[in-house]
């Protein structure tokens, strides 16, 4: 229960003071400073005690991380202990001298080192006139706030700003991200304020910058909003890699990381301050506000559920709940049923239209600030939404969030969950609405897993080679202390102070200089001689990228981590709508309708990579299908949901999910036998398609890919036969036209761990999965430039490329560490080699009860539906899977 209110929430704000009163304190001469609590108590709040803690361990000189709910006051959390202590004279723990020794240690939480085995930096070389060092009060930046989403860029920048308005005038709060105009760059360029707000690419921008060593070395505070988000992927890894140098430029450097879903809190703070010479803290934020979940159950439930109707007929419960609130987010998990909804909700509510709008990443940025605009403003009854409104944007009208369709992870559910109720006193407030049957088991699941903040992990990607190539010639473009460039066994140490690089051998460092040096095999042309050697009079030498052809292509090619294969939608009047996959426009020819933008456009041409279009005369079209739109259920959550059918199973009294679905789950215990924790199901069914074995390890989409490739290759070594196969969140089917004897094969070696990365690998004929792979790798280290602003290359160019790159590493370089690489990330990622391992030593474990049912299943349906959809038919899958229902129910009425 909340006790107290913070004026930390996320959408209050200090009251501003004029602007051009900012300045007015000359720099180097701070105003009188109130403390925090002080300003706290002058508004009428009260700071939370983590609040108050975090203030002192930044005063102390302490990097830290902060988990708190969304909504807790983070935010004003770690920044008024930063301007408290950025405010202090210098000597006295000001913004550019380190903290005494006997400052750092003291109380608070468990104190973090840097990890073992680290190497300590070699004596540093002498330093060099040529540019690079300097004094370090030059530049007035002291802090920079990273946060991982260009749209919460500026809403920072204004939070920030606040705060200094009141605490600390004479601080200015800058934006620095890839959409400030051209007029703002060119004065950052001549004098940067002195706190930035700026994103991971931008970052690598500034460190890429001649005068780099001497801009950034007065930095002595970084903030890493959303740290969740950043963490686990590769643009993580680039902020890793850019807080290794700032820290190398300034040993004083502080880092904070604000949280509020992770379920590694002592790996994400270590990867947070690996390195680092100040001590590493983690403060836990107290949990205030009231989270409500709950469901809203169908009026009629199937008994035989299928995916891929996305739940139209639950529109009028949806709208009915729209209607009993202000403002709601609707969130749903891809972008093409985010345009369906849409559809859908103005379908039913064409009074509506103007009040509900749509937004999701591939929208023009013109056309989400407007959304987001409105919804600020209140002006907005609904929005459907992506994960592009997940995170850290506050918008206080916004009373609730419904959910379409399976969260897919307890940490996801909890951070769309708080978008809502962002004002002291109220309850965030999350409603599931399910689009099958199927849906009610994992949302009562999803009730008890957020309850018990049993919230997924989220690992570093280990050592990725195409990022420290890009970084090594960031480093080439910029400086340091010591000169333009990097010098190879400084950087090497410092390299291994960032967390994913902690193993780096230096080998694997010295074959990604050498790769930007040489090119390996090609090394006859000269773009890829990216660095040269020059000898410095101690005789140490350094690096430095000496083209500026290279330079102006490797500076467009940074922000290349994040960006999508995606071409311009645009009217053919004028006028930009946003951009799509081109894999999916490909598909079309001109007169084509499709649905985009919450529009029924008609395609008119393609050319330059902008795709023309006009408003469509017919009322339907093809959904766009973007990639990644098939996200897999967490393990914590897949787990959860057999507790659930485990408890079901045993008699507990069913909540208001399980009630629902007890037709269901009753007749796929009559008919089979229920999945449930510490039993595997599997069914064997003759039909006269073929032979079916359906299994249900609740292993997530992709791991059930993996094994069943696996399965059937294993299979056919014993019986040559041919198989197709479908896969859910909860099992797999595979079909085949001649039977096997599956639980003699269960039981003599089908599931044994033996092999297992060989059989894995020819299964899934993991050279084709590679090969794709290393196009993002090839375009991230900058073996492919992706063309100059109007002058893009297209993605089928850019994949021509990268398969050439594929084929000459690996016929004359076979070597190359970008192609393990390659391998190794399908495995990691793709495949994800460790949870498939996993499940199948649980499928080992686990009692196996193997059932052969008269006709398909509840849960056997829905992968038979999964297959059928992938089917070249005429006829309708709709129409189908009404008869095959029909038919099914004859037969369980009987």
């Amino acid at each position: 229960m909340e006790t107290q209110h913070s004026s930390a929430s996320s959408g209050q704000t200090a009251p501003k003071r004029p602007r051009d009163k900012r300045r007015a304190v000359p720099a180097g001469t701070p105003a009188p400073f109130p403390s925090p609590a002080a300003w706290f108590k002058s508004l009428g709040r009260k700071p939370f005690p983590f609040q108050q803690e975090c203030w002192a361990h930044i005063a102390a000189g302490r990097s830290g991380l902060l988990h708190a709910t969304t909504g807790a006051g983070k935010t004003y959390a770690v920044w008024l202990g930063v301007l408290a202590a950025a405010s202090l004279p210098l000597g006295l723990g000001g913004p550019h001298l380190p903290p005494t020794p006997s400052s750092r240690g003291g109380g608070g939480a468990a104190l973090a080192r840097p990890p073992s085995g680290q190497v300590s930096n070699p004596p540093p070389p002498t330093p060099s006139s040529r540019g690079g060092g300097g004094n370090r009060s030059a530049s007035r930046l002291t802090a920079l706030w990273i946060t991982p989403m260009r749209a919460l860029a500026a809403d920072s920048q204004r939070a920030l700003q606040d705060a200094c308005d009141a605490l600390l005038p004479q601080w200015e709060v800058g934006l620095r991200t890839g959409d400030i105009d051209a007029a703002t760059r060119a004065a950052q360029n001549k004098s940067l304020p002195e706190a930035l707000v700026t994103t991971p690419e931008s970052l690598s921008l500034l460190l890429a910058r001649e005068d780099a060593g001497q801009m950034l070395a007065g930095v002595r505070y970084v903030v890493c909003d959303e740290w969740h988000e950043l963490m686990g992927n590769k643009r993580g890894t680039q902020v890793m890699l850019a807080l290794a140098r700032l820290a190398t430029l300034n040993p004083a450097l502080q880092v904070w990381g604000l949280s509020a879903t992770l379920g590694n809190l002592d790996e994400a703070l270590a990867a947070l301050a690996s390195g680092l010479q100040t001590d590493a803290v983690r403060v836990q934020g107290e949990t205030p506000k009231q989270l409500q979940i709950d469901t809203l159950i169908p009026d009629s439930i199937e008994r035989f559920p299928w995916g891929g109707h996305l739940g139209a007929r639950m529109v009028e419960p949806v709208v009915r709940e729209l209607e009993s609130a202000s403002t709601t987010l609707v969130f749903t998990n891809t972008r093409s049923q985010a345009e369906i909804w849409y559809q859908l909700l103005l379908d039913a509510r064409p009074d509506w239209a103007g009040l509900i709008a749509l937004h999701h990443g591939s929208l023009d940025k013109e056309v989400r600030e407007w959304v987001e605009a409105g919804l600020k403003a209140g002006q907005l009854k609904a929005v459907v939404c992506t994960s592009s409104l997940d995170l850290g944007v506050d918008f206080l009208p916004v009373e609730r969030v419904l959910q379409i369709g399976s969260a897919k992870g307890v940490a996801r559910l909890l951070q769309r969950a708080g978008r809502s109720g962002h004002a002291p006193g109220r309850p965030s407030r999350i409603t599931l609405v399910p689009t099958n049957a199927l849906e009610l088991p994992e949302a009562a699941a999803a009730h008890e897993a957020a309850a018990a903040r049993r919230i997924e992990p989220r690992r570093p990607i280990a050592a990725p080679l195409d990022v420290l190539v890009q970084h090594l010639a960031t480093l080439a473009l910029g400086s340091d202390a010591y000169g333009p460039g990097f010098e190879p066994d400084a950087t090497f140490a410092e390299v291994r102070r960032a967390y994913p690089y902690r193993e780096l051998s230096r080998e694997a460092f010295d074959w990604a200089v050498g790769f930007l040096e040489g090119g390996g095999p090609l090394s006859a042309y000269p773009d890829y001689h990216r660095i040269v050697r020059e000898p410095q009079a101690d005789g140490r030498v350094r690096f430095v990228m000496p083209r500026k052809d290279l330079a102006l292509r490797h500076r467009m090619s940074i922000g290349t981590i994040v960006s999508d294969s995606a071409i311009k939608v645009a009217w053919a009047s004028g006028g930009t709508l946003g951009t799509i996959e081109e894999s999916f426009i490909t598909r079309l020819k001109p007169g084509d309708a499709f649905t985009f933008a919450g529009r029924i456009l008609e395609l008119v041409r393609v050319r330059d990579m902008t795709a023309t279009v006009k408003k469509a005369t017919r009322k339907t079209g093809v959904v766009p299908q973007w990639g990644g739109g098939k996200m897999p259920l967490s393990s914590e959550l897949a787990d959860a949901t057999l507790a659930v059918l485990d408890d079901w199973h045993r008699g507990s009294a069913p909540g208001p999910e399980l009630a629902a679905v007890q037709p269901l789950l009753q007749l796929q215990s009559e008919w089979s036998a229920l999945p449930r924790t510490g039993v595997l199901v599997a069914e064997q069914l003759e039909s006269k398609e073929g032979y079916h074995l359906f299994c249900y390890p609740f292993a997530g989409r992709m791991v059930h890919i993996g094994l069943a490739s696996l399965l059937a290759f294993r299979a056919a070594r014993h019986n040559p036969g041919t198989f197709s196969i479908s896969m859910n969140d909860y099992g797999f089917e595979l079909m085949s036209l001649q039977p096997f004897d599956w639980p003699t094969l269960f039981e003599s070696g089908l599931l044994a761990e033996e092999q297992l990365l060989d059989d894995v690998l020819e299964s899934l004929n993991a050279s084709e999965l590679a090969q794709r792979r290393f196009r993002e790798i090839a375009r991230i280290s900058g073996l492919i430039f992706q063309g100059f602003p109007g002058a893009a290359r297209s993605t089928r160019t850019l994949q021509a490329s990268s398969s050439l790159f594929y084929e000459v590493f690996r016929k004359h370089d076979t070597g190359n560490l970008l192609l393990a690489q390659s391998e190794r990330e399908v495995l990691e990622q793709e495949l994800e080699l460790a949870r498939l391992t996993a499940a199948l030593a649980r499928m080992r474990e686990w009692q196996r009860v193997f059932k052969r049912p008269h006709r398909p299943t509840p849960f056997a349906f829905a992968l038979m539906i999964e297959r059928l959809r992938e089917a070249v038919t005429t006829e309708k899958l709709s129409d189908r899977v009404a008869r095959m229902v029909a038919e099914l129910e004859r037969a369980a009425a009987g």
